[in-house]
């Protein structure tokens, strides 16, 4: 893992991970397409507003989202709805080309496969370290998996919802050894609620209670902050 690089601004830390996507996009040769591995939540809404204004070609890229709640995927505060209001409705991508994990986990492992893996991942990390919906104590060799999420993650998304009451209780998500696998890694955090858990991720003991520290053995993860 690189060492953490913080930004003046919100606005500029994602217009430089949409920089560099849109390097990757623009590098790209026929049978050689990029796929990406996608977050949600607050954090990544600047960066995707930030694809969208570039107009890229999305028409041949393969994205994988990193978690599901166990929701309806047509509730309003699915992810699968979050993508499709914030990037996808706003891109040509085809629908077949995004992905999002399910109850049948195993094959959302073999579509990975099936696609060659993952070139770049994008992560957002929790208050209590966790990336994805890999809470605290997950191992580090977890493949994608259903997990019942902790108090403090329901807290921390309830926002979302009317009431904590309405926040579902299960997620599907993408696990850390799956997450490993991609070629390249960035972790994406704003707010200086992130900056005490994300110092110990990145300089900290690598340790199943704080699940974003397993990055420190990637070798090729860029960790990006903005208060």
């Amino acid at each position: 893992m690189n060492e953490l690089k913080q930004f003046i601004s919100y606005e500029k830390m994602s217009k430089y991970v949409a920089d560099i996507i849109e390097d990757i996009f623009k590098k790209s040769f026929r049978m050689t397409f990029p796929k990406l591995v996608l977050p949600t939540g607050s954090t990544p809404l600047g960066l995707y507003d930030e694809l969208v204004k570039r107009e890229l070609d999305w028409s041949n890229i393969t994205t994988f989202n990193l978690d599901e709640y166990v929701i309806n995927p047509n509730h309003l505060q699915s992810y699968h709805n979050f993508m499709r209001m914030n990037l996808f409705d706003k891109t040509n991508i085809y629908p077949k080309n995004y992905n999002f994990p399910n109850r049948n986990t195993q094959a959302y492992e073999d579509k990975i496969k099936e696609k060659g893996g993952i070139d770049l991942c994008i992560l957002g990390i929790g208050t209590n370290g966790h990336i994805a919906f890999n809470e605290p104590q997950t191992p580090r060799n977890s493949k994608t998996h259903v997990v019942d999420l902790t108090k403090n993650t329901i807290k921390d998304n309830s926002r979302f919802f009317d009431s904590v009451d309405e926040v579902p209780t299960q997620a599907i998500t993408m696990g850390i050894d799956t997450i490993m696998k991609a070629k390249r890694i960035y972790l994406v955090a704003q707010g200086s609620h992130k900056k005490e858990i994300l110092e110990r991720a990145v300089h900290g003991e690598i340790t199943p209670e704080v699940p974003a520290s397993f990055l420190q053995e990637h070798p090729n993860c860029e960790v990006f902050y903005s208060d």
